[in-house]
C-alpha cells in the first residue's frame, strides 16, 4: 500500500536542540543536497517573540544543520493581505522540507482550517518531500488534537478538537501526543503532554477506540517513511503506539512497519501494564536519571530567564555544569553529555546576549540624566567651583557611573562595560 511518497517526522521536543541535529541532517539528506527547507511561524503566530523564533530557526539550520532555511510568514490570517497570503502558499508549494514548531496547536488549526495550507501540506508530502511537525504542531497532524493550554492552563473540561487528517490521508489514522514523558511538573504528574495519568486516561475514553494514539518523548524523532512504508526511531527517548487495548514502544535506533497502524498489533503491554510499569515510571527514580536532571535544570533556567532573575538564572547553569561532570565521572552515555553540553552552552550565550542587551538598553536609559549632570559639572568646573563638580562626580561613582575627563570633554561608563 505504500508508494512513492514523502516523509513525516513528528518530534516530541527539542527541534531547535543539539538533539535534533542529526535527525535534520538525515532528513535532508534523504532528499538532496539542493532541498528547499522553509519554517511555517503560525503556531506562534500571536506571540510578541514570532519573528524571533524564526529567526532562531534559521540561524540553527546555518549553524548547527548547515543547510539555508527559509520562512513561510503566516502568523494570523485576519492581519495578512491577500499577496502576503499568496507569498507564503507559493514557498510552502515550493519547499522539499517544511518544519512547524512550537506554539498552540489550538491557534495553529484556528488559523489553518479554511486555507490552502493542509493542502499543500498533503500534495507536497505526495510529491516526496518533507514535513518535520514538532511539539505543538505534530499535536495537530492527527485525525484529532488536544488542545493543551486549555485545558492544562485554563482548567476547561477534557475535550479534544478536530485535527488536520494529514496522517489519515496517508492511511495512518492516529492521534499524536508529544511531549509523552514530561516531568517539569516535579511533584505533579505532567507526563502525557502535561495532562497526567488521571486526565488521559479520561481523555482516551473520549477517543473512538480503534483510532491509535502515538506518543512521543521529549527530544525523539519518529520518522514515518511513506515509501518505504515504515517508521524509525532517532533521538534519546521512546515511541510508544497504542491501539485497542495494547501498547508497543519503540526504542532509538528501532523500525517498524507503519502496517501496525491497521493490523493486529502483538500482545507486548496491556493499556494497565503500560501506565503500571513502561508508561508510568515511577517519578522519584525518573528523577534520578541524568537527562531528567539535566532537563529539569534547563526548565529552572527558563523560569529564571523570563522572571529576569540573573542569580537563579546563573545558578542553574552551574548546577548544569556539575551535573555533566558527575555524568562524566559516572560513564553516562557519551551521546548524551555531548547533547547536553552543547545545550548548556546555548543556554550561556542566550544569558550572554540578553546581559549585553540589558547592559546596553540601561545605557541608553540613563543617558540623557548622566549627560546632563556632566554638563553641569563642566559648568561648576569652568566657574572654578571644584568642590561642587567633585561632588557630582562622586554621586555618579557611588551610582555605578566611570566618568574620564578628556581633553575634547569626557567620556562616561557602566560597570563591565567594555
Amino acid at each position: 500500500m505504500w508508494g512513492k511518497k514523502g516523509i513525516i517526522a513528528l518530534m516530541g521536543s527539542g527541534e531547535l536542540t543539539s538533539t535534533m541535529v542529526e535527525v535534520h541532517k538525515e532528513l535532508l539528506k534523504s532528499l538532496g543536497g539542493d532541498a528547499r527547507a522553509i519554517f511555517l511561524d503560525t503556531p506562534a503566530g500571536f506571540q510578541l517573540n514570532a519573528d524571533d523564533l524564526s529567526r532562531r530557526a534559521v540561524a540553527y539550520f546555518r549553524d548547527r544543520v548547515g543547510h539555508p532555511m527559509g520562512i513561510a510568514s503566516f502568523k494570523s490570517r485576519e492581519s495578512l493581505n491577500t499577496r502576503e497570503m499568496e507569498v507564503a502558499h507559493r514557498a510552502l508549494a515550493s519547499a522539499h522540507f517544511m518544519l512547524i514548531g512550537p506554539g498552540s496547536p489550538t491557534y495553529a488549526l484556528s488559523q489553518w482550517h479554511g486555507t490552502l495550507i493542509p493542502e499543500i501540506f498533503k500534495q507536497r508530502i505526495q510529491d516526496g518531500a518533507c514535513l518535520v511537525a514538532a511539539s505543538a504542531a505534530a499535536l495537530t497532524v492527527g485525525s484529532f488534537t488536544l488542545p493543551v493550554y486549555e485545558i492544562y492552563k485554563v482548567g476547561q473540561d477534557l475535550h479534544w478538537m478536530e485535527g488536520l487528517h494529514i496522517l489519515d490521508h496517508f492511511g495512518l489514522p492516529a492521534v499524536v501526543i508529544p511531549h509523552w514523558n514530561n516531568a517539569e511538573g516535579g511533584t505533579h504528574d505532567t507526563r502525557f503532554c502535561y495532562m497526567g495519568e488521571k486526565r488521559f486516561r479520561l481523555l482516551e475514553e473520549l477517543l473512538p477506540s480503534h483510532l491509535p494514539i502515538l506518543g512521543i518523548d521529549e527530544h525523539t524523532a519518529c520518522i514515518l517513511d511513506l515509501e518505504k512504508g515504515e517508521g524509525r526511531i532517532r533521538g534519546i527517548g521512546q515511541v510508544r503506539l497504542r491501539r485497542e487495548g495494547v501498547e508497543m514502544s519503540f526504542q532509538r535506533g528501532d523500525t517498524f512497519s507503519l502496517d501496525l497502524f491497521h493490523g493486529q498489533m502483538r500482545p507486548e503491554v496491556s493499556y494497565e501494564d503500560a501506565f503500571k510499569n513502561g508508561m508510568a515510571p515511577d517519578l522519584n527514580l525518573e528523577r534520578d536519571s541524568f537527562w531528567h536532571r539535566f532537563q529539569t535544570l534547563e526548565n529552572d533556567f527558563q523560569e529564571a530567564f523570563e522572571g529576569k532573575s540573573s542569580v537563579r538564572a546563573v545558578n542553574a547553569l552551574l548546577e548544569m555544569d556539575r551535573v555533566l561532570w558527575q555524568a562524566h565521572q559516572d560513564g553516562e552515555d557519551p551521546e548524551f553529555i555531548a547533547q547536553a553540553r552543547e545545550r548548556y552552552r546555548e543556554l550561556l550565550v542566550q544569558l550572554g546576549l540578553v546581559s549585553e542587551s540589558f547592559l546596553t538598553h540601561r545605557k541608553q536609559r540613563l543617558e540623557p540624566l548622566v549627560e546632563s549632570l556632566l554638563h553641569l559639572r563642566n559648568r561648576y568646573r569652568r566657574e572654578k567651583r571644584w568642590e561642587d563638580a567633585d561632588a557630582l562626580r562622586q554621586c555618579l561613582q557611588e551610582a555605578g557611573v566611570t566618568v574620564e575627563d578628556l581633553p575634547e570633554g569626557f567620556r562616561w561608563k557602566l560597570p563591565h562595560e567594555g
